[in-house]
C-alpha cells in the first residue's frame, strides 16, 4: 500500500494515483504493492522531488520539468556509470521494468527514480574546509569523466551564449516599452551593457564534461555539522551534465560558494577565504595541470557568469518568463527576476573588485 506523507506532494498537483503509477513503472510487483511513504524532499523551484521510503530500499522519485528533453537520462547513464567504475560515490538511475530509464506518463509528466544518498546539502558555504572539499569533490568529478566516449544528447542550447543573453536584454527594453518594471530595468540593463564592454574577453577553451550546474546545494556532504560537514561526498542534480568550459562551470560554482548573502541579495560580497580554498581543494587533485590560458579563464569566467546572469534575469523581469521563481516571496515571476538580476550585478561589481588578489592565486595577469 502507498502511503502519501502531509508534506506537499498533494499540494504540487499530483496524488497518490499518479505516484502510485509513476512508482509502478520502476518497481518490482513485491516492492511496488509493499507499503511505501513518499515525501516531498527539497525546495527546488524545477524538479518536483520525493523521498520513498520503503524496507527495501531508500529513493528519490522526480518528476521532470519539461524544460529538459527525456533523453538527458542517457547523459545521466553515461557519467554515473563512468563514475562508478572511477570508485566515485553517485545518485543511478533505476531503469524501467521495461528497461527505459525514465517512464513517461503522459500529461502526468517524465518521471524518474534514482538511488536516494544520504547526506546534508548546504545553501551557504559553512566553512574553508568545506569549500577546499567541495572543490577537490568537483576535481576527481571532472578527472573521473576525463576522455568519456558519449555523444550528449538533449542538450540545452545557449546556456552560455552571453552576446545572446545581451542581446535579448535589449530586445526585451524595445518590446515593453510600457511594462511596470520598465523604468527600474532600463538602468539597471545600462549598467550590464557598460560592465561588459570593461570586461576582458573569455580566452578560447577546450570542453570538456562537466556538471553545469554546481551551485553549493548541488553537492552533497557527510553531515550536517564538522567534520561531516568538511567531507564532501557526491555530487546530484544531473540534469545539465555536458560538455562545457572550465570557465563557466567553476564560475558558475564560485558565483555560489563565495556569495555568501545568496542569489537574490543586492548587498553582495565575494567571499576571498572561500575562493582561496576552493581552488586548493581543486588545484591539488587535478587542476594543477591547467595551464595558463585555462587559469585566466577562471578568473574572467566567474565574472562574465555574474554578468550573463543578470542579463538574462533582467530581460526575464520583463519577459515573465522565467521557469522557476518563488511565489512565496514575490508578486509574480517580474519582480522575482529583477531582485535576481540586481543581485547578480551587484555580485559582478563584487566579484571584479577582487580580481587582483584572484589573479595572484591563480597565477595570472589581471587583463
Amino acid at each position: 500500500m502507498l502511503l502519501v506523507a502531509d508534506a506537499g506532494i498533494g499540494d504540487a498537483g499530483i496524488g497518490e494515483a499518479v505516484a502510485r503509477r509513476a512508482l509502478d513503472c520502476f518497481l518490482e510487483q513485491d516492492d511496488a504493492s509493499a507499503q511505501v511513504e513518499v515525501t516531498r524532499l527539497g525546495r527546488g523551484l524545477i524538479n518536483q522531488t520525493y523521498q520513498v521510503a520503503s524496507a527495501q530500499h531508500p529513493w528519490v522519485l522526480q518528476r521532470v520539468n519539461p524544460i529538459f528533453d527525456p533523453a538527458i537520462h542517457h547523459n545521466i547513464q553515461a557519467v554515473t556509470e563512468r563514475l562508478q567504475q572511477a570508485g566515485l560515490t553517485t545518485p543511478v538511475l533505476q531503469r524501467t521494468q521495461a528497461g527505459h530509464p525514465w517512464a513517461d506518463l503522459g500529461q502526468d509528466g517524465i518521471w524518474r527514480l534514482m538511488t536516494h544518498m544520504q547526506g546534508t546539502s548546504f545553501d551557504v558555504v559553512q566553512s574553508v574546509d568545506q569549500a577546499r572539499a567541495g572543490g577537490a569533490l568537483v576535481a576527481r568529478f571532472h578527472s573521473a569523466l576525463a576522455g568519456l566516449d558519449h555523444a550528449f544528447l538533449g542538450l540545452r542550447q545557449g546556456v552560455h551564449d552571453t552576446d545572446g543573453h545581451l542581446r535579448r536584454l535589449t530586445e526585451a527594453l524595445a518590446l515593453h516599452p510600457a511594462h511596470r518594471l520598465q523604468g527600474a530595468v532600463a538602468p539597471l540593463a545600462a549598467d550590464i551593457m557598460a560592465a561588459s564592454e570593461r570586461l576582458p574577453p573569455l580566452p578560447d577553451l577546450a570542453k570538456q564534461v562537466g556538471h553545469g550546474d554546481l551551485k553549493l546545494n548541488n553537492l552533497l556532504f557527510a553531515g550536517p555539522e564538522p567534520p561531516a560537514s568538511d567531507q564532501a561526498i557526491c555530487l546530484i542534480d544531473l540534469d545539465t551534465l555536458g560538455p562545457m568550459t572550465l570557465a563557466h562551470e567553476l564560475g558558475d560554482a564560485w558565483r555560489s560558494w563565495c556569495n555568501q548573502a545568496g542569489e537574490d541579495d543586492t548587498e553582495a560580497h565575494f567571499d576571498l577565504p572561500i575562493f582561496e580554498a576552493s581552488w586548493q581543494g581543486y588545484r591539488q587533485h587535478g587542476g594543477h595541470q591547467l595551464d595558463r590560458t585555462e587559469r585566466r579563464g577562471l578568473l574572467f569566467g566567474v565574472e562574465w557568469i555574474c554578468l550573463e546572469l543578470a542579463a538574462r534575469f533582467a530581460a526575464d523581469a520583463l519577459n515573465e518568463s522565467y521557469f522557476g521563481w518563488s511565489s512565496e516571496r514575490y508578486a509574480t515571476r517580474g519582480e522575482h527576476n529583477l531582485q535576481r538580476a540586481r543581485g547578480q550585478l551587484a555580485l559582478h561589481h563584487a566579484t571584479a573588485a577582487t580580481r587582483p588578489a584572484r589573479a595572484k592565486l591563480l597565477g595570472v595577469p589581471t587583463s
